[in-house]
C-alpha cells in the first residue's frame, strides 16, 4: 500500500486542497457528496458521532455536524486536505467539536475507537484492493456506513484506464480504481449490513448502509 499512499499525498497537494476549498466555500459540495450527506440526514443523526475516512476538505464533516452530528474525526492521507478541513472548521467555529488526523486509515485504524456514522466519500477508488478498507471501515461503524465510489460499467472502467495512462505519462504515482459494485455490495452485506438508500449520477454511486443489529 506504500507506493499507493505515497501517490495520493502527492496527487491531493496544496494547490488541489486549496482549489477544491474555494469551490466548496463558493458553490458547497459536489451533487454526489451532498446526496451522501443528505440520506444520512434523513436518518436524524442528531448526538452521532462521525468518522470520515479519505474526508478531502471536510464537507461531509462541515455539513454533518449543521446536521446535529455531536463529534468528527477526520482521517486523511493528505497533509494539506487535512489543514484545509481544519481552517473551515475554525471558520465555522466547530473545531472543537472535531478531530484531525493526518494517516492512511487503514495504518491507524486499530487505534481508532468505532462512531455511530462512518463515511467513505470517493475514497475506495483510490484503493488497487478494496476489502481490507471495507472490512476496517465496516468495523467502524456501529450504525451507518456511507460510500461514494465510481459506477462499475464497462464506459467509466475504460474512463479510469485512459486517466490512468495519463497520470502514467506524467509520472504520477496515483491510480484510480473502478471496484466491482456487486463485490462491494456483497462484501458489505456479508459484514452485517443492509442498504438504506442507493442513488446513482452519471459517473457516481452513493449508497448508505444500516448495521442489521440496529434496523428496528
Amino acid at each position: 500500500m506504500k507506493s499507493c499512499c505515497e501517490g495520493l499525498e502527492k496527487q491531493f497537494d496544496a494547490k488541489w486542497a486549496a482549489r477544491e476549498l474555494r469551490r466548496f466555500r463558493r458553490r458547497g459540495p459536489t451533487r454526489s457528496t451532498r446526496l451522501l450527506v443528505e440520506a444520512i440526514a434523513r436518518e436524524d443523526p442528531k448526538g452521532a458521532t462521525l468518522l470520515d475516512i479519505g474526508g478531502g476538505v471536510g464537507a461531509v464533516q462541515h455539513l454533518l455536524i449543521e446536521s446535529g452530528v455531536r463529534h468528527a474525526i477526520d482521517v486523511d492521507i493528505s497533509r494539506p486536505y487535512v489543514e484545509a478541513a481544519r481552517d473551515e472548521a475554525e471558520r465555522r467555529g466547530t473545531i472543537g467539536r472535531m478531530r484531525f488526523l493526518v494517516a492512511d486509515f487503514l495504518d491507524v485504524a486499530e487505534t481508532l475507537e468505532a462512531a455511530d456514522i462512518v463515511t467513505l466519500d470517493r475514497v475506495i477508488c483510490c484503493y488497487p484492493e478494496v476489502e481490507p478498507l471495507v472490512r476496517a471501515s465496516a468495523a467502524h461503524a456501529d450504525r451507518w456506513l456511507g460510500l461514494v465510489y465510481p459506477r462499475s460499467s464497462a464506459p467509466f472502467r475504460a474512463a479510469a484506464a485512459a486517466a490512468n495512462l495519463i497520470m502514467f505519462l506524467r509520472r504520477s504515482r496515483f491510480r484510480a480504481h473502478v471496484h466491482d459494485t456487486s463485490s462491494v455490495d456483497s462484501l458489505i452485506r456479508s459484514l452485517g449490513f443492509e442498504v438504506r438508500s442507493v442513488v446513482r449520477t452519471l459517473a457516481w454511486q452513493v449508497f448508505l448502509y444500516e448495521a442489521v443489529d440496529q434496523q428496528v
